[in-house]
């Protein structure tokens, strides 16, 4: 469980962030502050491991505020202005979200505290499906499909999960842990790969298309796939 803060003068705002942490069930929101002292009085008073913060507030902004932390806890911006964007990730926000906040956006920052977590030293992401917010073990997916306006993800006990979301949500989260994009539709585990050519791979009992704009990138991890197994 992650103990969370809201940190945010707007009423209206601040209602809405609680309702979408009420949505996912690995948030815990332990306390609300509406200025920078409210806040530091929260982080004393209990542990905090993630504090959406907003920017713009009265006698003291949010950046200034973090910065006078010497102990931060993870943080995700929250404000209705873009200008503060570069000074927020130089303080390695975890995020930096633009009101009003939809479900979505906040999901996929949220998603990107979660995957950090273990679980007895195993990988995981969190997935939305069903009206349920899902965990799932990386090792155990074999790769995405784009269908429109929703995500399949296919698993190695040939399940399928279907998701609200974009097939680049999950190419920038898998980002180094053996995950390639091959074509505009699909995203595949490279562990899993059993036979290719130029055109398709096959993972299982799954042929999967390699894209023409891909070809160079997919070609390069095959080359090295093949390399180390001829090493070992």
């Amino acid at each position: 469980m992650i103990n969370c803060i809201i940190v945010d003068d707007e009423p209206l705002a601040a209602a809405l962030l609680e309702k979408h942490i009420s949505g996912i069930e690995h948030l815990k929101l332990t306390g609300k502050a509406e200025n920078a002292m409210d806040a530091y009085k929260l982080l004393q008073a209990r542990p905090v491991d993630l504090m959406f913060l907003d920017i713009q507030m009265p006698h003291l902004t949010g950046i200034d505020f973090l910065k006078s932390l010497p102990k931060k806890p993870l943080t995700i911006f929250t404000t209705a202005y873009r200008d503060f964007a570069i000074e927020g990730f130089e303080l390695e926000a975890v995020d930096y979200l633009l009101k009003p906040i939809t479900f979505e956006r906040f999901f996929r920052a949220v998603e990107r505290v979660l995957r950090n977590r273990t679980d007895a030293g195993e990988d995981f992401i969190i997935i939305k499906a069903e009206g349920m917010n899902r965990k799932v073990f990386v090792q155990e997916i074999l790769y995405f499909e784009s269908q429109g306006n929703d995500i399949k993800m296919v698993l190695v006990n040939n399940e399928s999960i279907i998701s609200k979301s974009t097939i680049t949500d999950f190419e920038s989260v898998l980002s180094g842990k053996g995950f390639v994009r091959i074509h505009r539709s699909f995203i595949i585990n490279s562990q899993f790969i059993k036979a290719f050519n130029n055109n398709e791979v096959i993972l299982g009992p799954y042929p999967i298309p390699v894209g023409r704009s891909y070809k160079s990138e997919f070609n390069a991890l095959v080359k090295g796939i093949f390399k180390r197994s001829v090493n070992q």
